[in-house]
């Protein structure tokens, strides 16, 4: 099936232009400033609307298998697609933990019968599958994903030895959960002691501490560098982290890489007192002098990536005092929106957002064919009228858990059309999931 974009606000490559996309069956035919075709052609014409190319999300927890009462495959990449995200990178801590190469297999399995999104799966690494992790394939496989602080199951990797034969041995790209267990547990306790279980949301930073944090960043870059891995931090929150990491080289040449979460850029610890545990999430969200040195250093490119974390849990969980409420909130389906409000108040410009959902990704994952409005490549593609406001409501929610820390917000933006590999998956409020999206490929590093 072919698609005509016209007259459409191209956001490509660190420019804005107006022009016309031909989409031909699954890529991009053309980009140019105008197009007329002599074939059949379904044509939309994007006056005024932003054209961009799909978001790419190198962090979300979509819960299946064995969590799927929180969430699915199916619907969080239906919520993903309706919010301009196009890809996905989906992490390890399921049930069962995808820690051996056939577990990881059925996760793609369930990918290609049900996700509206393109998709790739983490594997995980753990303090016993060391042989597992050092034969994860690097065309098919978006990375390995090791908690360098507490997860679920036996994923936490504490055991050092274990820790320097993956960073040493591992010739793939390596995502960390980074915070300090020991000091977490410590403070844990210590609030504990003090509160007994009915402890303040507002203790969440404390507890899972500026000093967690950058002591295990600063082991894994510390590793990286004696080993020459391919390491990637994944969602910093302090000031004090972004000190480790250097804006001197371009990140196609980059060994360490870091990636900030939409929540950390957009809540500080002042909103824990109206959100409490609807912000509650590992690692925590911190003071807004934090937040506002993530700003600076994603727009001096010492962060590379915005993504999502996404990770949902059912409402009724997250109304349990401290100790109880598990940590993490859904945010694919509005990630887009948040960063576009942020490019409105003049946080940053559109085309470093793109830079940083879209472009960068790919770069960093070294994907292949995507994350670009280039001819030849992947249509995934997005549509935005940046002159319809959107407020978020329980009616349009459309991740499992049926809420959204962003319930009763209005965005300055709507998402109108969404192209997966050049498939309409949604166009003015109505999705065709018929055609499920692609498993993502990558490049070989040299």
């Amino acid at each position: 099936m072919a698609f005509l974009i016209k007259n459409a606000q191209i956001v490509n490559e660190g420019r804005v232009f107006e022009g016309d996309i031909l989409i031909k069956n699954d890529r991009i035919e053309r980009i140019d400033s105008s197009i007329s075709v002599d074939f059949k052609v379904t044509e939309i014409d994007a006056k005024g609307q932003l054209c961009m190319p799909g978001v790419i999300d190198d962090q979300v927890h979509f819960r299946e298998p064995g969590l799927t009462h929180k969430a699915e495959i199916y619907t969080e990449a239906r919520a993903a697609v309706v919010g301009g995200t196009t890809s996905f990178m989906e992490m390890p801590n399921t049930v069962p933990q995808a820690t051996t190469r056939e577990l990881l297999e059925k996760k793609y399995a369930i990918g290609a019968n049900r996700s509206l999104a393109n998709y790739s799966f983490f594997f995980g690494a753990t303090n016993d599958n060391t042989e597992e992790v050092l034969r994860v394939d690097k065309e098919n496989v978006c990375g390995v994903k090791i908690f360098m602080g507490s997860s679920t199951g036996n994923m936490l990797v504490d055991d050092e030895q274990t820790l320097k034969k993956i960073f040493c041995n591992c010739d793939h790209l390596i995502a960390t959960h980074c915070e300090k267990e020991e000091i977490v547990r410590a403070n844990t306790a210590l609030f504990v002691e003090r509160y007994g279980h009915d402890i303040p949301f507002t203790a969440h930073p404390e507890i899972r501490s500026v000093e967690a944090c950058y002591a295990s960043s600063s082991q894994a870059i510390e590793l990286a560098k004696a080993c020459g891995s391919r390491l990637h931090i994944l969602h910093l929150t302090t000031a004090k982290e972004l000190d480790l990491f250097t804006n001197e080289i371009p990140l196609e040449k980059k060994r360490i890489t870091a990636e900030v979460c939409v929540h950390h850029l957009w809540f500080s610890d002042v909103d824990y007192l109206e959100k409490g545990a609807l912000i509650k999430c590992n690692p925590a969200v911190k003071s807004k002098s934090d937040r506002a040195a993530l700003w600076a250093a994603l727009k001096d490119n010492r962060l590379d990536i915005i993504a999502t974390d996404h990770a949902p849990h059912t409402w009724d969980e997250k109304q349990g005092k401290y100790m109880s409420a598990p940590s993490g909130l859904p945010l694919v389906q509005h990630s887009l929106q948040a960063m576009l409000s942020k490019v409105n108040d003049g946080e940053m410009s559109l085309e470093i957002m793109v830079e940083k959902m879209c472009h960068a990704p790919a770069k960093c994952f070294n994907l292949h064919e995507r994350g670009y409005l280039r001819e030849g490549y992947k249509a995934d593609i997005v549509l935005v009228d940046t002159n319809k406001p959107y407020t978020v409501s329980k009616a349009n929610i459309l991740h499992k858990c049926g809420w959204s820390p962003f319930e009763g917000h209005t965005f300055n933006s709507t998402i109108t059309h969404t192209w997966v590999s050049g498939h309409l998956a949604w166009q003015n409020g109505m999705l065709n999931d018929n055609k499920t999206g692609e498993r993502l490929k990558f490049n070989q590093r040299s």
